[in-house]
């Protein structure tokens, strides 16, 4: 796919890699999303350490590890995201060996800013910087319900021998390659988040996938959803990727709700059973808990640093 931006450059041209080389939200098998707030006075040093520790990692360790780098578009300022993307768990501990022993990488981490002579851990604010592992969410993940069918239809439960991966997110959308967008692509990335109620978990996942479904259907190349589980963080907490071609985008999945009967339909359809106490989809999530954060891939001189 074509840069879906004039203006701004997506993730996949942050890397001397080949775009046919990298991961990306679509076909990582884990996702490992890191944050970390920058202090004050560092913000282009900052900026310069997330992309060259990206790149290093990127290089080294192709069909392994891809990661790019992201803004809050209107968030917190000067937070930086980069999205680690993971073959498997298992490429977790090819990074965690290239730590500890690949002496080029060690020697960028702990080399000082040449004009400044000042690490990168005098770069970011203390105790900024977070993790949260992602996997693609498959029906019937986590011991959950749909219909007897979907579940039993899965990669996972057909598959004979033990499981060593996950199929990449991008098998949960059934468009050609052309029209989907992800992490590498796209021109805006919306990371919407969700918790649970437990009551509800299974109904709730359910109404998750079919809502990414209902945009991917009707948005082919301008929009495309993945739905992503949290693994060792917080239990039953849904994450949507909405990769969007650009901000503008925004409009068009607006209008969609708006205009689209089947899809106002998929959040005014009763989805709880009658002796459950009935109720749409906003009965299965936490109250204050749905949060959206847009992504901007970085690029040079972003925010005039």
């Amino acid at each position: 796919m074509t840069n879906p931006s004039p203006v701004i450059p997506p993730a996949e041209q942050q890397t001397s890699v080949p775009a046919a080389d990298l991961l990306n939200s679509g076909n990582a098998g884990v996702i490992v999303e890191r944050t970390a707030q920058l202090k004050n006075g560092f913000h282009a040093e900052g900026r310069k350490f997330a992309r060259m520790m990206a790149e290093v990692v990127t290089a080294k360790q192709v069909g392994v590890a891809s990661v790019y780098v992201y803004e809050e578009t209107f968030g917190t300022k000067d937070k930086l995201h980069w999205l680690i993307h993971l073959s498997s768990l298992d490429a977790y501990e090819a990074m965690v060996h290239m730590g500890t022993a690949d002496e080029e990488y060690r020697e960028n981490v702990s080399r000082p800013e040449p004009e400044e002579g000042r690490g990168w851990d005098q770069m970011f604010v203390d105790g900024s910087m977070r993790e949260t592992v992602l996997m693609p969410q498959f029906w019937g993940m986590y011991g959950t319900k749909v219909d007897g069918e979907r579940e039993r239809s899965t990669a996972q439960y057909t598959q004979q021998g033990p499981i060593t991966g996950l199929p990449g997110a991008r098998e949960q959308v059934p468009l050609p390659a052309e029209q989907i967008l992800h992490s590498g692509n796209c021109g805006v990335l919306l990371h919407r988040t969700a918790l649970l109620d437990y009551d509800f978990r299974s109904e709730g996942r359910t109404f998750a996938r079919e809502a990414a479904e209902s945009i991917n259907e009707n948005l082919p190349g301008e929009a495309t959803v993945f739905v992503y589980e949290e693994a060792f963080g917080t239990a039953d907490r849904i994450h949507w990727f909405i990769h969007l071609k650009s901000l503008a985008t925004y409009y068009k999945v607006l209008s969609l709700h708006v205009k689209d009967e089947k899809v106002r339909d998929l959040y005014f359809q009763e989805r709880i059973a009658p002796e459950r106490g009935g109720g749409t989809w906003a009965r299965m999530f936490v109250p204050g808990t749905m949060a959206d954060v847009a992504l901007t891939p970085h690029h040079w001189g972003m925010y005039a640093t």
